[in-house]
């Protein structure tokens, strides 16, 4: 950063590459091919593999010249200090902006550059075009741009300006989502211990690690319960612990970044996102395992009261006890729960609901049996509430990218 000569070949590589210069791009396409490979690894670990399209801001490149001269031919870029530049719509500037006015630099407020003095484009530039590519080419109706809560007020100005230069309809909705930053247990920027970016493989290993550990500890004391709980089965039979400790250390990591308001700060803790209670990721696993585990003794026993519900599907429910009725209502909010989470885009809502639902189904385990139920309606109401909580906690997991598991 303090080498300036080195920031002159990097700025003239940028434009190299942009204007499609040989050289610059073979060198591109080799760092590339091999960022990919990484990338594939850690996407394939998070689930987000399906679906995935790659639209990185070399895509756009072919846009970004025609665009710059449409918005100078319209007279919104005007010409800056060699750079073309847009001002806030309603600013003091019809022609050229070079002036040393601080008071009217002031009252215009912050250009946004879509053209450098050397010839290259920027991020702006970019936006620009992908907003156009979503518009024109996908046909979008609402695109969502989740970043950092630092790019608030460019993502403000590229929003007003695709706007006014007719780039996207009106009716398109464009919105902003920021988050805050990791911070470690000290309440400091997120780093190693020497100072480095911490790497996201690298925690995803640890969690991994840690919850492996946890695994193989508990599971020296475990065995079949006497009692409907056999979610702590040895899981060993069907998948190796290591497979059960990818899915919680992955889940672990998701849920405790979902799990808070998304434009705070927080703190990261292994020992608070592995915790069998309170919540977490573990917990809500724990609890969809739980049900799994009930589901398997009734049908050893043969009671057959499980029975599926196709949708649209009703069932006329017996609740006697409070357990029952309270775990009905914390289902019944699931729907408009959704609803928010569409409108509102944050994460942190449905991870609130899912808490409230696992601690509700598990005040309705200690206190309602099912295999135990005193009639034959009562175990039919108590499975119906049991696997309609295990669907809604299967549906908000998913949402949340979070496979479930039967056995933990």
């Amino acid at each position: 950063d303090e080498d300036e000569a080195f920031k002159a070949t990097a700025r003239q590589r940028v434009v190299d590459l942009q204007s499609g210069e040989a050289q610059a791009i073979a060198l591109w396409q080799a760092i590339c091919a091999a960022s990919r490979r990484e990338f594939a690894e850690i996407y394939a670990r998070l689930g987000v593999s399906e679906g995935l399209e790659e639209m990185g801001e070399s895509a756009y490149n072919p846009r970004l010249g025609r665009i710059v001269d449409e918005l100078t031919e319209k007279g919104i870029a005007v010409e800056s200090e060699g750079a073309l530049v847009v001002f806030p719509e309603g600013s003091d500037d019809a022609g050229s902006a070079d002036d040393d006015d601080d008071a009217g630099a002031k009252k215009r407020g912050p250009p946004l550059i879509v053209r450098k003095s050397d010839g290259g484009f920027n991020y702006a530039t970019t936006d620009l075009a992908a907003a156009e590519y979503r518009a024109r080419d996908l046909g979008a109706d609402r695109v969502l741009y989740v970043t950092d809560a630092g790019q608030a007020t460019h993502f403000a100005a590229v929003f007003a300006l695709v706007r006014r230069a007719g780039i996207v309809p009106a009716t398109l909705a464009l919105e902003h989502v920021p988050f805050g930053v990791v911070q470690g247990e000290d309440g400091k920027k997120f780093k190693t211990r020497s100072g480095d970016t911490v790497k996201l493989k690298d925690l995803l290993d640890e969690a991994e690690r840690r919850a492996l550990a946890d695994l193989e500890a508990r599971q020296q004391d475990t065995g079949d319960d006497a009692g409907e709980d056999s979610s702590e089965e040895s899981s060993s039979s069907e998948a190796p612990l290591s497979e059960l400790a990818r899915t919680i250390g992955v889940a672990a990591v998701k849920y405790a970044d979902l799990a808070l308001n998304r434009e705070s700060n927080y703190r990261f803790s292994f020992d608070k996102m592995l915790a069998l209670t309170g919540n977490t990721a573990p917990y809500m696993l724990y609890s969809y395992a739980r049900i799994a585990g009930i589901r398997r003794q009734c049908d050893k026993d043969g009671l057959l009261v499980f029975a599926d519900l196709a949708d649209g599907d009703q069932q006329t429910l017996a609740l006697t006890a409070d357990e029952e009725r309270g775990l009905a209502r914390a289902l019944a909010r699931l729907a408009p729960t959704l609803v928010d989470l569409e409108t509102d885009l944050r994460p942190n809502q449905l991870c609130d609901y899912l808490y409230e639902l696992a601690s509700a189904f598990n005040r309705f385990y200690e206190a309602c049996p099912v295999r135990r139920a005193p009639t034959d309606a009562s175990k039919a109401t108590r499975a119906a509430l049991c696997a309609a909580t295990a669907a809604a906690l299967k549906l908000g997991l998913d949402i949340l990218g979070i496979p479930v598991v039967d056995r933990l």
